[in-house]
C-alpha cells in the first residue's frame, strides 16, 4: 500500500466505527468484521477475501494507540482525505510529487514542509527517514539478572549486598564507537536505523535488526580490536544492591536502570535479582507470618500459665496458655512476624508442643501416679470407639 493509498482511505468507515472511537469498541468492530469476513468462512469470494484485507489494514492502525495518532495528524494534515493543494499559476495546475514529500525532497521555502514527512509516516510503515537528516536511534541497555542468598533475618529485614555482575559494557577502547578511529559511518542498508523491513502481506511490513550492522545503526570502518567492530565490551562491576524487606525464598526482584547501560544516549536496562534464603534453626515462615513451635510441660499445659517466647530480632513476648491447652494448639503474637508490602508486619504463629520428661524423680512419679489413680475412671478415647463403632 502507497503512502498516497494511506493518506486518502478512511480506516474509521471501514471499521465502520466514529473518529472518537475507544480501543474496546474498535476491537469489537474488528472482530466481527472478522469474522464475518473472514477467507475461511468465504472461501473462493475474492470479494470478501479484499474487504478481509482492508478491515485488516484497518485495525493494525486504528488499533494501535501510536499508529492512530500518526494516521489521525496525516488526515489532518492534508484535510482528511486526499492532498488538495490550492490554485497556483497557470490555470490551478500544480505540479506535485508525493514521493518527494515522504522522501525528504520538499524543501522549506519552496511549497514543501521542510525535511519532509518521513518521519511522520515512518512508524506506520515499519521505516524511518531518508537522507541526510537520518538520526540513530538511541539502545537501551541489555537486562542482566543475578542471585544473591541471604540469611533468614536478612530475608526479613532487608539487607544490602554486593553483587557481582558481567555485562555488555560500551568498549573503553574506542568509547563505544566500535571504530578504532572513534569515526564509524551510517549503515547503507538500514540508513542509521537499525531496522529493516520485509512483507507480511496487507499492505504493510514488519521489522528485524539490520544484519550488517547487527541493529546499531553504525558500521566501523576500522573495527576495533578489542570489540570487533561491535562497540561493546564484555566488563564486570561490584555494585550495591538493597534487598526489600519481606522477601522470600525464590522470590525475583526487578531494580530499574541498574543493567548494562545504553547506547547513544538510551536508557539502562534493568537488573533482576534472584533471592535464595537460608533456613533458621528455631523460626520458619508462612507467606507473611513467621512460625515457632514452643515447648510447655505437661502441668502448664493442664493448669494454664505465661510462657515466654522468643522473636526473631527482638525481645521475647509473654502469652498467656489457657488451662486444659491442647497438644499443637497455635496462638499468635500480632505484629512479630515478616514486613509486608506496606510497611506493617504480620503475625508470629506460636505452635505448644508438650514435653514429656524421659526420666522421673520419686516424688514427681508418685504425684503422677496419684494423679492416675484419681482419674482411673476417665477413659480419653472412649468417644474415638464409640465414633468408629457408629460409622
Amino acid at each position: 500500500m502507497s503512502t498516497k493509498d494511506f493518506i486518502e482511505k478512511d480506516y474509521y468507515k471501514v471499521l465502520g466505527v466514529p473518529k472518537d472511537a475507544t480501543e474496546a469498541e474498535i476491537k469489537k468492530a474488528y472482530r466481527k468484521l472478522a469474522r464475518e469476513y473472514h477467507p475461511d468462512a468465504n472461501k473462493g469470494n475474492a470479494k470478501a477475501e479484499e474487504r478481509f484485507k482492508e478491515i485488516s489494514e484497518a485495525n493494525d492502525v486504528l488499533g494501535d494507540p501510536k499508529k492512530r495518532k500518526e494516521y489521525d495528524e496525516a488526515r489532518t494534515l492534508f484535510g482528511n482525505g486526499g492532498f488538495r493543494p490550492g490554485p497556483g499559476a497557470g490555470g490551478g495546475s500544480f505540479n506535485f510529487d508525493l514521493g518527494d514529500l515522504f522522501g525528504g525532497g520538499a524543501q522549506a521555502g519552496a511549497g514543501g514542509f521542510g525535511g519532509g514527512l518521513g518521519d511522520v509516516f515512518g512508524g506506520l510503515f515499519n521505516r524511518g527517514g531518508t537522507g541526510a537528516g537520518t538520526r540513530t536511534q538511541p539502545r537501551r541497555g541489555q537486562d542482566i539478572e543475578s542471585e544473591v542468598t541471604l540469611s533468614f533475618t536478612e530475608a526479613i529485614e532487608g539487607a544490602t549486598v554486593p553483587l557481582r555482575m558481567s555485562s555488555q559494557q560500551p568498549c573503553k577502547a574506542c568509547s563505544g564507537t566500535g571504530d578504532k578511529n572513534g569515526t564509524p559511518r551510517v549503515c547503507p542498508t538500514c540508513v542509521g536505523t537499525g531496522q529493516v523491513a520485509r512483507g507480511s502481506g496487507g499492505g504493510f511490513s514488519l521489522t528485524d535488526p539490520c544484519p550488517d550492522c547487527k541493529g546499531r545503526g553504525l558500521i566501523a570502518e576500522t573495527p576495533c580490536d578489542v570489540c570487533k567492530g561491535s562497540g561493546r565490551a564484555k566488563s564486570s562491576r561490584t555494585m550495591q544492591a538493597r534487598i526489600p524487606a519481606g522477601v522470600s525464598d525464590g522470590q525475583r526482584i526487578r531494580l530499574r536502570g541498574k543493567g548494562a547501560p545504553g547506547e547513544r544516549g538510551g536508557p539502562a536496562g534493568d537488573l533482576y535479582v534472584v533471592v535464595h534464603v537460608k533456613e533458621h534453626p528455631v523460626f520458619g515462615r508462612k507467606g507473611d507470618n513467621l512460625t515457632v513451635t514452643v515447648p510447655v510441660t505437661y502441668a502448664e499445659a493442664a493448669l494454664g500459665g505465661e510462657v515466654r517466647v522468643p522473636t526473631l530480632g527482638g525481645p521475647p513476648v509473654t502469652l498467656k496458655l489457657p488451662a486444659g491447652t491442647p497438644n499443637g494448639r497455635t496462638m499468635r503474637a500480632r505484629g512479630k512476624g515478616a514486613v509486608r508490602k506496606d510497611g506493617t508486619r504480620g503475625d508470629l504463629l506460636v505452635t505448644v508442643e508438650v514435653s514429656v520428661p524421659k526420666d522421673l524423680t520419686g516424688k514427681a512419679r508418685d504425684a503422677l501416679e496419684a494423679y492416675r489413680e484419681a482419674t482411673a475412671g476417665e477413659d480419653p478415647r472412649a468417644e474415638l470407639f464409640q465414633a468408629a463403632k457408629g460409622a
